[in-house]
């Protein structure tokens, strides 16, 4: 997520109206979502960061943080690490997954370690959208601060 690298410290946890979570949660979303779909379906894939799930999985939020959470460059260390990590341990990408990935109510179902890997580049994609158009929001309000 190239586009991390451009944001000043103080963008990652400003939350403009119109947006459920900041930079921080996407980015930690990303790197959380990898992990855990990709563990179960590659031997020997362990979960990095396992502290890290109940913050940034599906249906959490910043409001409800309570303690520490990771910084700015351990987020974007540990989103670099991963792709040598998956790259290492993928080996055959056409293998049939445990179960079958089922997103949504039955909208998309996914049967290989391939189509799991297709998935996780668009979401990846999607909420790097989201942290561009928050990064220049949040840039504004920093500099009217």
């Amino acid at each position: 997520m190239s586009n991390l690298k451009h944001l000043d410290e103080a963008q990652w946890d400003l939350k403009p109206p119109g947006f459920n979570n900041t930079i921080r949660w996407n980015a930690g979303h990303n790197f959380v979502i990898v992990e855990t779909f990709l563990a179960p379906e590659i031997d020997g894939y362990e979960i990095v960061h396992p502290e890290w799930v109940p913050l940034f999985e599906d249906g959490t939020s910043p409001a409800d943080w309570d303690g520490d959470v990771p910084s700015s460059h351990a987020i974007r260390s540990a989103l670099r690490e991963q792709v040598d990590r998956i790259s290492v341990q993928l080996g055959d990408r056409d293998v049939k997954l445990s179960k079958p990935l089922v997103i949504g109510d039955n909208v998309l179902e996914i049967e290989t370690l391939e189509g799991m890997i297709q998935f996780l580049s668009w979401h990846e994609g999607t909420h790097a959208g989201i942290i561009n158009a928050l990064g220049k929001i949040t840039a504004t309000m920093v500099e009217h601060e």
